[in-house]
This record gives C-alpha cells, structure tokens and sequence, in this order.
C-alpha cells in the first residue's frame, strides 16, 4: 500500500482549527478513513488554533506512544501563511525538542494533482 509502518509511524492531518465542532467532522472523517485502511495506523488530527488538540500537543502525544517517524498532512487547500512560514516554524520546534524522530511535513493537500482533479469531478458532477 505505502512506505507506512504502523507502529513506529504517526500520521498527524492539521488543519487550521474552528470554534464550531461541526467544522471538524471532515477532518474527523479522513482520519477513519485512514484507520478503515490500515487499522494498526497511529492518525490524530490537530489543529493550529482555535480549537485542540494543537499540533504540538499531538506530536508529544504520538512521540510518547513510540512514534519514531511523524508524517504532518496539512489539509489546507491553498498555501499561505500559515503553511509557508508557521507551520515550517512548529515542525522545527518539534525536531528540536525530538532530534530522534523524523518528521515529514508533506505538501499541503491543495498541492496534489489527485486533489485537484477529484475537487473538478465534484463540481462537475
């Protein structure tokens, strides 16, 4: 399937955050789906504001756990400042603190062709 090894990686998907609880069932819903896929996959979600957990709190969280490796997939579909220069800013505090774990933060979801052609299907549809 991928280069995942369950139980020594944690998968993070960060998201921007809302007050609204409702706002998370989305990023709630990639996060099973992962887990319907590979059911040993250590997947939080984490936010950067305005609501917990805060990426950092889940780093620690899953480091603890015995995570070796980190994975951070911002769900964000466009690349601003929060993706260009905060979020570089959190995965080096977390590399400091935890210079034994690797941690990948990959593209922002926006940033994939796959995203963009399944967003074209829908508003096709």
């Amino acid at each position: 399937m991928n280069s995942i090894t369950p139980a020594t990686t944690g998968i993070i998907l960060l998201a921007h955050g809302s007050r609204d609880e409702q706002w998370r069932l989305p990023i709630e819903a990639v996060a099973l789906q992962i887990k319907q896929c590979e059911p040993a996959a250590q997947v939080r979600c984490a936010y950067l504001e305005l609501c917990p957990p805060l990426l950092l709190d889940v780093a620690i969280d899953l480091i603890a756990g015995g995570a070796l490796q980190l994975k951070v997939f911002p769900l964000f579909l466009g690349v601003g400042k929060h993706a260009r220069e905060d979020l570089p800013r959190l995965i080096e505090q977390i590399r400091t603190a935890h210079p034994g774990v690797q941690v990948d933060l990959l593209p922002a979801a926006g940033e994939y062709a796959q995203m963009i052609a399944v967003l074209a299907d829908i508003a096709l549809s």
